[in-house]
């Protein structure tokens, strides 16, 4: 089931991202009274040879325009009357080109419609980052307050020389606001950390190659250090109907729920030494794993001593709830617009540090691709309308910047060659556009199984 929860929210976003991003595509083509033959969410064809498997789930002719639904689900396309892309060839143009043709439009208005695409997905983003910013307004953890316990460091934060109960004082030597500046910082050049340290100052400079280290990393490099209480116990699963027809027996019950742990509670000690921070019983229960702990626990402000046996894996199965206190600052419609197109065009800022650092070097590729499956994942196994309309408006600005890459086959590389016909004042020939779009094709579906092999790879072989 949360396969399918999380697959579910993967084709809706995309499907939404695509539509609207040909869509760009098409009405700029309807402004310019162009001839658009073709509108399809998902290929009914073979992508990305036209000619071969050509059906559709659903198709309708409004005019001069087929309106359908591919069967192939790689996304979908706009078919403009006279342009060379993914659906025809330069042998179907050999003609003269007709007045409702996109070769017969002037090259700033065909430079138009290939940026429509782009310039939807960007309004898009800006669009959905404006309504979340208006209607959540922002929830964060000030300095003060991530300072007040200090941080947690991770292991591979202590590789560096972060330690659990630093200060942060400075962020690339300069002050900050909030906690998610720390890691927002991570995907810069030369970055540093200034911490406090036992009254001294110290400085944690992060070596080049980190990011290839912290995406193989399942915890989270820095978190604020922060009490707790039980939020949810973990129930016992039925055992499905398919596990019963293979003799499976319902997972044992955890202890949290087998001594009648309830929300609200909150462990004090381990063993008769003090608990405070939920990290550290986390890293105390690894240690403890498989063995008869006895816990304090306060109820109603009472103390009882309760013995619970770790699971192997160093779990007593709860949720807990963190007590650290969140600022909030509401936004006006201007300054939520102000803010919506800032958090949107950050996205690309972090798009090209990323690709910035991947040519460098000081990431490896299949560490910072993600394709398919980790998207999916992103999304969730539940259904969060909040986390699910954040993730879509980041999709749309990285759509966007993808699609404005100079490859031929993309819209930055139709792009690129129509600004040389404006600078130059002649096309390139349309059997050099053939032989691009050709190359592009062959680039991107490269890319398309290095992307989907290496997230097929992660998620079933790691």
């Amino acid at each position: 089931m949360d396969g399918l929860v999380m697959a579910g929210q993967l084709i809706l976003g995309l499907s939404i991202l695509v539509s609207l991003h040909e869509f760009g595509h098409y009405i700029t083509a309807k402004w310019f009274k162009m001839r658009v033959d073709k509108f399809y969410l998902f290929f009914d064809f073979l992508f990305p040879v036209p000619t071969v498997l050509n059906f559709a789930l659903f198709k309708k002719k409004i005019g001069d325009t087929e309106y359908g639904l591919g069967w192939f689900p790689l996304g979908g396309y706009v078919s403009i009357a006279g342009m060379i892309d993914e659906t025809q060839d330069a042998s179907k143009l050999s003609a003269i080109p007709e007045p409702w043709e996109f070769r017969g439009k002037p090259a700033w208005q065909r430079l138009i419609v290939m940026l429509g695409g782009i310039i939807v997905n960007v309004i898009l983003g800006v669009a959905i980052y404006f309504g979340i910013n208006y209607k959540t307004g922002n929830n964060y953890i000030a300095k003060d307050e991530l300072n007040k316990n200090g941080i947690y460091a991770g292991s591979l934060a202590q590789e560096v020389g972060f330690k659990t109960g630093d200060k942060v004082l400075k962020v690339n030597g300069k002050d900050f606001k909030e906690y998610s500046e720390i890691g927002g910082a991570i995907l810069d050049d030369d970055v540093s950390y200034t911490v406090e340290r036992a009254g001294k100052t110290i400085e944690v400079v992060i070596p080049s190659d980190f990011l290839n280290k912290l995406s193989d990393q399942k915890d989270q490099f820095i978190q604020p250090l922060y009490p707790f209480k039980i939020a949810q116990v973990t129930e016992p699963k039925k055992p499905s109907l398919l596990s019963k027809l293979f003799g499976k027996s319902a997972p044992e019950d955890l202890p949290a729920y087998k001594v009648g742990l309830k929300a609200g509670d909150r462990i004090v000690s381990m063993n008769g030494h003090p608990v405070v921070f939920y990290q550290l019983l986390k890293d105390s229960l690894t240690k403890y794993a498989g063995k008869n702990v006895a816990f304090g626990i306060e109820r109603q402000g009472k103390v009882d001593t309760i013995n619970m046996t770790v699971t192997k894996e160093g779990k007593l199965g709860f949720a807990a709830e963190r007590i650290i206190k969140f600022s909030h600052e509401d936004y006006t419609i201007g300054q939520a617009f102000v803010m919506g197109a800032t958090d949107a065009f950050d996205v690309v800022v972090k798009n090209v540090k990323g690709f910035k650092k991947i040519f460098a070097g000081d990431v490896r590729a299949d560490k910072a691709l993600s394709g398919p499956f980790e998207i999916a994942e992103m999304y969730g196994a539940h259904w969060d309308w909040l986390n699910f309309w954040t993730l879509t408006g980041l999709l749309s600005m990285a759509l966007a910047f993808m699609n404005l890459l100079p490859i031929p086959a993309l819209d930055g590389g139709h792009a690129l060659f129509l600004l040389y016909e404006i600078i130059t004042g002649r096309p390139p020939s349309e059997k050099v556009l053939e032989r691009a779009q050709q190359v592009g094709t062959v680039i991107l579906l490269a890319l398309m199984v290095f992307v989907l092999g290496n997230g097929a790879f992660k998620a079933f072989f790691k």
